[in-house]
């Protein structure tokens, strides 16, 4: 190769690096974009609503954990009517709490499809009185009022025959390939109808620990997503090809390291409904879980549970339409925000909007009537009460002149302002947030 053959091909090599590393940087600003109205949303309402709501019993787990045998259990297929449902009405309170999308259980543990499957008879339509498909309405409705779709699925199936678990202490078959593949065929069935049929923009799945992603085709399934809607999201219960962390039924105590995740809860003890379960959290508890989610990052998935006939319980409506009202009047510290400050610059949980020029600061009480901000290093140009637009003093101390460190700010926050349920104050500050 002479020295200009040489030079060429350098040059061939160089420009397919170049290009290799602009491809790769494009794909991955498609992956971050995807993510965006997720991080955006802050607050969705999750909906398990299933065949287990007829007894007012655990869902799914209740047979398998041997406290009702599966006979029974599946008896209450007679009983599930959804006489009452009305998904419009749904959507209506779900969008009145603020939430930016919501997620409704499919089929859960035990089978029991709400859409009308073709890989199997048990689903809602062919096997319980409610004679039709409760899943297409909802996605309508939810798509009217301009809220994201989620929809969740549970990749294990303890009433399949060709899937080897049944009950805590009983398993169908050890090894078995034939049937296992038989049955992997079902569930990418049942996922694909999912996909073509309704076109969530957010995938919830569960149920992925009692088989590892090779044997569930982790990746096919993430494929198979994707290519139908490459804008859609995943949580974290597939195997580890999700999008998201989805920490259930406990609050992180410090931030966690993933940049998005969701914590699911429930409004009482139980994901479906149990009328004989009253241990409901206040609106108050619901909205300081709420504040501290967000003020390290995360979202919000908060469960409701349907009767059998597809009302909602009253109690969990008057939670909904409190933590509504108080959305509506915070939405600038909430919706759209990043993370609040590190811990120890303010005592309670913390938002910052996403140009890092407004921070937002939430208490409960009255909190002495001042609040002490510390570790920031920019000039407070305004302080505002949220959703009321009165302006507060504020001084700064402990930063002399010839001082570069931070001082520590007090606001001053009169009796009248305060919000029923938790106040939120606005800080406009002279740039972007510099901490100390």
């Amino acid at each position: 190769m002479n020295l200009k053959e040489s030079f060429k091909s350098r040059r061939f090599l160089v420009g397919l690096l170049l290009a290799l590393i602009t491809l790769t940087s494009v794909a991955q600003q498609k992956s971050n974009n995807r993510m965006t109205w997720f991080e955006d949303a802050r607050l969705g309402i999750f909906i398990h609503w299933g065949i287990y709501s007829v007894n007012g019993i655990d869902e799914s787990w209740s047979f398998f954990n041997g406290y009702i045998p599966y006979d029974e259990y599946m008896k209450q297929l007679n009983g599930f009517t959804a006489s009452s449902y009305d998904p419009e009405a749904w959507v209506r309170l779900i969008r009145q709490t603020g939430a930016r999308y919501a997620v409704l259980t499919t089929k859960h543990h035990d089978g029991v499809a709400l859409w009308e499957t073709k890989q199997s008879r048990l689903n809602v339509v062919d096997s319980t009185p409610a004679g039709r498909d409760l899943v297409k309405p909802f996605v309508r409705a939810l798509r009217k009022a301009d809220l994201k779709v989620g929809l969740y699925y549970s990749l294990l199936d303890w009433s399949h025959p060709d899937y080897p678990n049944f009950t805590k202490n009983e398993t169908r078959y050890e090894a078995d390939s034939a049937r296992w593949e038989r049955f992997v065929k079902f569930n990418h069935g049942q996922i694909n109808e999912i996909t073509r049929e309704f076109n969530p923009d957010l995938y919830w799945f569960d149920g992925d620990w009692e088989q590892s992603a090779e044997r569930w085709r982790a990746p096919e399934i993430r494929k198979m997503i994707l290519e139908n809607n490459p804008s859609a999201i995943i949580n974290s219960r597939l195997a580890g090809y999700g999008d998201y962390a989805t920490p259930e039924q406990g609050l992180p105590s410090k931030r966690p390291t993933e940049k998005q995740w969701e914590l699911c809860m429930t409004m009482n003890d139980s994901w479906g409904y149990q009328g004989n379960d009253t241990n409901y959290k206040s609106s108050l508890q619901v909205i300081r879980i709420f504040a501290e989610c967000i003020g390290m990052g995360g979202n919000l998935l908060l469960d409701i549970g349907p009767k059998p006939d597809g009302t909602i319980p009253e109690e969990q409506q008057q939670v909904l339409r409190d933590l509504g009202r108080w959305t509506a009047k915070h939405q600038e510290a909430i919706f759209g925000t990043r993370a609040g400050l590190p811990e120890g610059h303010f005592a309670g949980p913390t938002t910052i909007s996403r140009d890092s020029t407004m921070v937002y600061l939430f208490f409960t009480g009255d909190s002495g009537g001042e609040l002490m901000l510390e570790g920031v290093k920019n000039r407070i140009n305004k302080a505002v009460v949220i959703g009321n637009g009165t302006t507060l003093g504020t001084k700064e101390f402990l930063r002399p002149s010839w001082s570069s460190h931070a001082g520590v700010w007090f606001i001053k926050v009169p009796e009248e302002v305060l919000d029923e349920k938790m106040t939120v104050v606005g800080l406009s500050l002279n740039g972007k947030l510099e901490l100390e």
